[in-house]
């Protein structure tokens, strides 16, 4: 994988690029209208939806948490509550995900957020030699290992994903 970083900018690139961790950016023309972000991106960029993983920022018993699952399933707020030793768990306002991430719903990427969160990755990565997730901004993804990720994120990985394909 060559790494590509100047003309992406992103707090999620340049993560990336000090880490001198390999990686591909995959920008792609965002159609403000999409009803998915995760999916709009796995279509345009003809890459199966179970290897691009959305980031979503979640309460767990009043804490800010980072869920990575793929963009063909759920997330399964009680696994991840678990997943984290926490008994209940709900989507973040999305303005305190803004807030925390300093990335603007669509764009949070799980590397280079304003405030890092506790972050577990769905098992299903392990399984996969790369994923895709957001780069930083709506219509940017970066494909990079699992490994990775869960080493520069300190992520946890658990089933977390439910409906998944």
């Amino acid at each position: 994988m060559a790494r590509k970083q100047a003309s992406q900018g992103t707090p999620a690139t340049a993560v990336l690029a000090a880490a001198g961790v390999p990686f591909v950016a995959h920008p792609y023309s965002h159609d403000p209208a999409a009803a998915s972000y995760g999916l709009e991106a796995a279509e345009v960029l003809g890459v199966d939806p179970a290897r691009v993983f959305k980031t979503l920022m979640v309460d767990v018993d009043g804490r800010l948490a980072v869920g990575v699952v793929p963009v063909s399933g759920n997330l399964d707020l009680k696994a991840m509550a678990a997943a984290l030793g926490g008994k209940k768990a709900a989507m973040a306002d999305p303005a305190a995900a803004e807030r925390r991430t300093g990335y603007v719903l669509g764009g949070i990427s799980p590397l280079g957020q304003r405030q890092p969160s506790p972050t577990v990755l769905d098992d299903s990565a392990l399984g996969l030699d790369t994923i895709l997730i957001s780069g930083g901004r709506r219509g940017l993804d970066i494909e990079l290992s699992p490994a990775e990720l869960i080493r520069l994120t300190g992520a946890r990985t658990a089933r977390i994903g439910a409906g998944r394909k």
